[in-house]
Protein backbone atom coordinates (compact mmCIF):
# COMPACT_ATOMS: atom_id res chain seq x y z
CA UNK A 1 0.00 0.00 0.00
CA UNK A 2 0.74 3.39 -0.36
CA UNK A 3 0.26 6.31 1.87
CA UNK A 4 0.92 10.32 1.94
CA UNK A 5 1.87 12.06 4.72
CA UNK A 6 1.02 16.23 4.31
CA UNK A 7 2.75 18.05 6.58
CA UNK A 8 0.89 21.07 7.73
CA UNK A 9 2.49 21.82 11.11
CA UNK A 10 5.31 24.73 10.46
CA UNK A 11 4.93 28.35 12.09
CA UNK A 12 4.66 30.08 9.14
CA UNK A 13 6.31 33.14 10.29
CA UNK A 14 7.00 34.88 7.08
CA UNK A 15 3.74 35.15 6.33
CA UNK A 16 2.96 37.20 9.34
CA UNK A 17 2.55 37.09 13.08
CA UNK A 18 0.04 34.14 13.96
CA UNK A 19 -0.70 33.20 10.87
CA UNK A 20 -0.68 29.42 9.75
CA UNK A 21 -0.46 29.42 5.62
CA UNK A 22 -1.84 26.00 5.75
CA UNK A 23 -5.30 27.33 6.95
CA UNK A 24 -5.13 30.76 4.69
CA UNK A 25 -7.98 30.98 2.95
CA UNK A 26 -6.92 30.49 -1.17
CA UNK A 27 -10.00 31.18 -3.35
CA UNK A 28 -12.95 29.68 -1.57
CA UNK A 29 -10.66 26.97 0.31
CA UNK A 30 -8.06 26.64 2.87
CA UNK A 31 -4.46 26.26 1.56
CA UNK A 32 -4.33 23.14 2.95
CA UNK A 33 -7.34 21.67 1.17
CA UNK A 34 -5.78 22.15 -1.91
CA UNK A 35 -3.33 19.11 -1.35
CA UNK A 36 -5.34 17.05 0.36
CA UNK A 37 -8.22 17.18 -2.78
CA UNK A 38 -4.89 16.29 -4.99
CA UNK A 39 -4.15 13.14 -2.92
CA UNK A 40 -7.98 12.29 -2.71
CA UNK A 41 -7.82 12.41 -6.55
CA UNK A 42 -4.24 10.28 -7.04
CA UNK A 43 -5.26 6.57 -7.53
CA UNK A 44 -1.88 5.61 -6.62
CA UNK A 45 -2.44 6.62 -2.65
CA UNK A 46 -4.74 4.33 -0.36
CA UNK A 47 -4.75 6.55 2.42
CA UNK A 48 -3.51 10.04 3.82
CA UNK A 49 -2.22 10.91 7.56
CA UNK A 50 -2.13 14.62 8.01
CA UNK A 51 -0.08 16.69 10.54
CA UNK A 52 -1.04 19.78 11.59
CA UNK A 53 -0.11 21.92 14.80
CA UNK A 54 -1.70 20.41 18.15
CA UNK A 55 -4.14 23.63 17.87
CA UNK A 56 -5.41 23.45 14.53
CA UNK A 57 -6.61 19.28 14.83
CA UNK A 58 -10.12 19.71 15.07
CA UNK A 59 -9.96 22.27 12.37
CA UNK A 60 -7.91 19.78 10.33
CA UNK A 61 -10.80 16.95 10.81
CA UNK A 62 -13.12 19.08 9.92
CA UNK A 63 -11.34 20.01 6.62
CA UNK A 64 -11.20 16.82 5.35
CA UNK A 65 -14.87 16.05 6.20
CA UNK A 66 -15.35 18.97 4.19
CA UNK A 67 -13.51 18.83 1.27
CA UNK A 68 -13.95 15.44 0.79
CA UNK A 69 -11.27 13.65 2.25
CA UNK A 70 -12.63 10.41 2.61
CA UNK A 71 -8.95 8.51 1.96
CA UNK A 72 -7.84 10.43 5.55
CA UNK A 73 -6.80 7.86 8.08
CA UNK A 74 -5.70 10.17 11.18
CA UNK A 75 -4.59 13.67 11.60
CA UNK A 76 -2.04 14.17 14.18
CA UNK A 77 -0.57 16.87 16.17
CA UNK A 78 3.82 17.70 14.36
CA UNK A 79 6.21 17.93 16.69
CA UNK A 80 9.25 21.00 17.33
CA UNK A 81 10.98 20.28 14.36
CA UNK A 82 10.33 19.01 10.60
CA UNK A 83 11.37 15.44 11.23
CA UNK A 84 9.43 15.15 14.70
CA UNK A 85 6.40 15.81 12.36
CA UNK A 86 6.90 13.46 9.87
CA UNK A 87 8.01 10.66 12.35
CA UNK A 88 4.91 11.42 13.95
CA UNK A 89 3.01 10.85 10.73
CA UNK A 90 5.09 7.32 9.81
CA UNK A 91 3.79 6.12 13.24
CA UNK A 92 0.30 6.21 12.03
CA UNK A 93 1.51 3.77 9.31
CA UNK A 94 0.60 -0.07 9.36
CA UNK A 95 2.42 -2.70 8.71
CA UNK A 96 1.61 -2.65 4.78
CA UNK A 97 2.11 0.33 3.76
CA UNK A 98 5.67 -0.18 1.59
CA UNK A 99 5.55 3.68 0.61
CA UNK A 100 4.83 6.87 1.32
CA UNK A 101 5.03 10.30 0.04
CA UNK A 102 5.70 13.18 2.27
CA UNK A 103 3.83 16.64 1.01
CA UNK A 104 4.53 20.15 2.31
CA UNK A 105 0.64 21.18 2.91
CA UNK A 106 1.75 24.40 1.42
CA UNK A 107 2.02 23.63 -1.97
CA UNK A 108 -1.24 23.28 -3.32
CA UNK A 109 -0.49 23.38 -7.01
CA UNK A 110 0.53 19.40 -6.40
CA UNK A 111 -1.33 17.19 -9.18
CA UNK A 112 -2.36 13.35 -8.84
CA UNK A 113 -0.12 13.02 -11.50
CA UNK A 114 3.12 14.21 -10.56
CA UNK A 115 2.30 12.24 -6.92
CA UNK A 116 2.37 9.01 -9.02
CA UNK A 117 5.42 9.64 -10.64
CA UNK A 118 7.47 10.37 -7.14
CA UNK A 119 5.59 7.17 -5.96
CA UNK A 120 6.39 4.45 -8.98
CA UNK A 121 10.06 5.84 -9.05
CA UNK A 122 10.13 4.97 -4.91
CA UNK A 123 9.27 1.38 -6.11
CA UNK A 124 12.01 1.19 -8.43
CA UNK A 125 14.70 3.02 -6.96
CA UNK A 126 13.66 3.61 -2.92
CA UNK A 127 12.93 6.82 -3.48
CA UNK A 128 11.18 9.61 -5.56
CA UNK A 129 11.31 13.33 -4.93
CA UNK A 130 9.77 16.07 -7.28
CA UNK A 131 12.41 18.97 -8.53
CA UNK A 132 13.50 21.59 -11.31
CA UNK A 133 16.27 22.51 -12.78
CA UNK A 134 17.46 25.39 -11.57
CA UNK A 135 17.91 28.04 -14.52
CA UNK A 136 18.55 31.04 -12.90
CA UNK A 137 22.24 32.40 -12.52
CA UNK A 138 23.83 31.35 -8.97
CA UNK A 139 25.85 33.78 -6.66
CA UNK A 140 27.98 32.64 -3.95
CA UNK A 141 27.94 35.43 -0.90
CA UNK A 142 30.41 34.70 1.93
CA UNK A 143 29.92 37.55 3.70
CA UNK A 144 27.61 40.99 3.01
CA UNK A 145 26.53 41.72 -0.64
CA UNK A 146 29.76 40.59 -2.24
CA UNK A 147 29.58 38.16 -4.97
CA UNK A 148 32.16 35.54 -3.82
CA UNK A 149 31.91 33.52 -7.13
CA UNK A 150 29.22 32.04 -9.85
CA UNK A 151 28.14 28.70 -9.54
CA UNK A 152 28.04 26.12 -12.07
CA UNK A 153 24.23 25.67 -12.59
CA UNK A 154 24.29 22.61 -15.16
CA UNK A 155 24.02 20.25 -12.03
CA UNK A 156 22.02 22.19 -9.76
CA UNK A 157 18.42 20.63 -8.49
CA UNK A 158 15.78 22.53 -6.78
CA UNK A 159 13.57 20.23 -4.30
CA UNK A 160 10.32 20.15 -3.67
CA UNK A 161 7.45 17.52 -2.50
CA UNK A 162 6.25 15.10 -2.73
CA UNK A 163 9.15 13.12 -1.46
CA UNK A 164 8.24 9.72 -1.69
CA UNK A 165 10.30 6.60 -0.47
CA UNK A 166 10.32 3.52 0.87
CA UNK A 167 9.45 3.57 4.37
CA UNK A 168 11.68 1.33 6.33
CA UNK A 169 14.28 3.71 4.34
CA UNK A 170 12.53 7.09 5.71
CA UNK A 171 12.30 5.75 8.96
CA UNK A 172 15.95 4.48 9.54
CA UNK A 173 17.07 7.95 8.31
CA UNK A 174 14.83 10.40 10.13
CA UNK A 175 15.35 8.33 13.02
CA UNK A 176 19.03 9.07 12.66
CA UNK A 177 18.64 12.36 12.09
CA UNK A 178 16.87 12.71 15.51
CA UNK A 179 19.71 10.51 17.26
CA UNK A 180 22.44 12.99 15.64
CA UNK A 181 20.91 16.28 16.28
CA UNK A 182 20.79 16.87 12.98
CA UNK A 183 17.98 19.55 11.58
CA UNK A 184 16.62 18.36 8.75
CA UNK A 185 14.84 21.05 5.52
CA UNK A 186 13.58 17.99 3.58
CA UNK A 187 13.44 14.37 4.07
CA UNK A 188 15.92 13.82 0.93
CA UNK A 189 18.90 15.22 3.26
CA UNK A 190 17.81 12.66 6.25
CA UNK A 191 17.86 9.93 3.70
CA UNK A 192 21.17 11.42 2.44
CA UNK A 193 22.65 11.81 5.54
CA UNK A 194 22.51 8.07 6.42
CA UNK A 195 24.25 6.95 3.37
CA UNK A 196 21.23 6.70 0.89
CA UNK A 197 20.73 7.49 -2.69
CA UNK A 198 17.95 9.82 -4.09
CA UNK A 199 16.60 9.96 -7.27
CA UNK A 200 15.05 12.81 -8.53
CA UNK A 201 11.61 12.87 -10.47
CA UNK A 202 11.13 15.86 -12.84
CA UNK A 203 8.77 18.39 -11.65
CA UNK A 204 7.34 21.85 -12.18
CA UNK A 205 8.07 25.58 -11.30
CA UNK A 206 4.43 26.06 -10.60
CA UNK A 207 4.45 23.49 -7.79
CA UNK A 208 5.49 25.69 -5.94
CA UNK A 209 5.37 26.53 -2.03
CA UNK A 210 3.78 29.25 -0.12
CA UNK A 211 5.73 30.87 2.11
CA UNK A 212 5.34 35.01 1.96
CA UNK A 213 1.94 36.85 1.53
CA UNK A 214 3.05 37.30 -2.59
CA UNK A 215 3.57 33.76 -2.90
CA UNK A 216 -0.31 33.48 -2.38
CA UNK A 217 -0.93 35.75 -4.76
CA UNK A 218 0.94 33.79 -7.19
CA UNK A 219 -0.66 30.34 -6.74
CA UNK A 220 -3.88 32.43 -6.74
CA UNK A 221 -3.07 33.32 -10.17
CA UNK A 222 -2.06 29.84 -11.39
CA UNK A 223 -4.96 27.94 -9.77
CA UNK A 224 -7.26 30.71 -10.98
CA UNK A 225 -9.27 31.01 -7.76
Amino acid sequence: MNYAVIVAAGKSKRMGENVDKAFVTLGSKPVLAYSLMAFERCPDIDGIIVVVRKERLEAACGLAKMFGGAKVRKVVAGGAQRQSSVLNGLAELNEDVAIVAVHDGARPCVSPALISATILSAKRHGSGVAAVKVTDTIKQVDAGLTVAKTIDRSKLWAVQTPQSFKVDVLRKALEAADRGGLTITDESSAVEAAGGKVHLVESSVTNMKITTPDDLMMVAALLKV
